[in-house]
């Protein structure tokens, strides 16, 4: 297996540096300059470039290293992506580094969004986020609650390889809609004590998402219950203007609702 080692990148990003030997790929690299930084550092061959989706703090980089490395860029076919010579769409296999890769269609956050899953890790670019998920920019609940259904079929000892340290700031909305869920009370207290410690709280343990992660739980009764708190549309109308809860609203629907009152949390 390769090694991973993350390289912070603007305010909160990480680009994720895969070694092995002396060759290496990176993920997602929106900015050029820390990945020069440890090539150069660890006298490493930059061979391949992953990419997640078209959005410039994932992609800005790619020029750069490709106009000093020509590596292989990995990148989703349906989307604009600086330097890309080897488009994918999902469900390809690739050879990264001596591992198997497998590549995953998540579409929600853009349409293209692709994620890529080695044996144990999953790199998910802005798919999920640590007690989140990203905002629907181009997709729509349902594509991002299937994408979200496909990462949460992995084993839960999958780590979590996201492209941002959000963690802290998403916890907060997490306990507004499950405020009696112990796990995730107990884990904002962990995960405040890390960051005042100066660590970060990336990767993440999908078995800890799937417990603490809102997104994730869209078929809990406290996160439908909140759920319907704020959608009206989850509602509906009886005789004389009453209003009942509706009957079996869709996981996309449920989704929808807690997205759009994160959007404004």
């Amino acid at each position: 297996m390769f090694e991973i080692t993350p390289l912070p990148a603007f305010k909160d990003n990480y680009i994720w540096l895969l070694t092995r030997g002396n060759d290496a790929y990176v993920v997602d690299p929106g900015d050029a300059a820390p990945v020069f930084a440890a090539l150069e550092a660890a006298k490493l061959r930059l061979t391949g470039i992953l990419i997640t989706h078209h959005h410039a703090d994932h992609q800005g980089g790619v020029a750069a290293l490709v106009e000093r490395y020509q590596p292989l860029v990995f990148a989703p076919a349906s989307e604009s992506i600086t330097g890309c010579n080897r488009p994918l769409s999902g469900d390809e296999t690739l050879d990264v580094l001596g591992v198997e890769v497998n590549v995953l269609a998540v579409p929600g956050h853009t349409l293209g969004h692709l994620a890529y899953r080695a044996p144990g890790v999953l790199f998910c670019g802005d798919t999920l986020f640590g007690a989140g998920c990203g905002r629907l920019f181009e997709g729509t609940p349902e594509q991002m609650t299937a994408s979200l259904e496909a990462i949460a079929a992995l084993p839960d000892d999958t780590l979590i390889f996201c492209a941002h340290e959000y963690t802290a700031m998403n916890l907060p909305f997490a306990l507004a809609v499950e405020p009696e869920n112990e796990e995730v009370q107990a884990r904002k207290a962990a995960v405040t004590a890390r960051r005042a410690a100066g660590l970060a709280t990336v990767p993440l343990m999908l078995g800890e998402e799937k417990a603490t992660n809102p997104f994730l739980r869209c078929d809990q009764p406290a996160v439908i219950a909140a759920a319907r708190q704020h959608d009206p549309s989850l509602a509906s109308t009886a005789r004389g203007g009453e209003r009942r809860a509706a009957v079996n609203p869709k996981k996309s629907q449920i989704f929808g609702a807690i997205r759009a009152w994160r959007n404004v949390f």
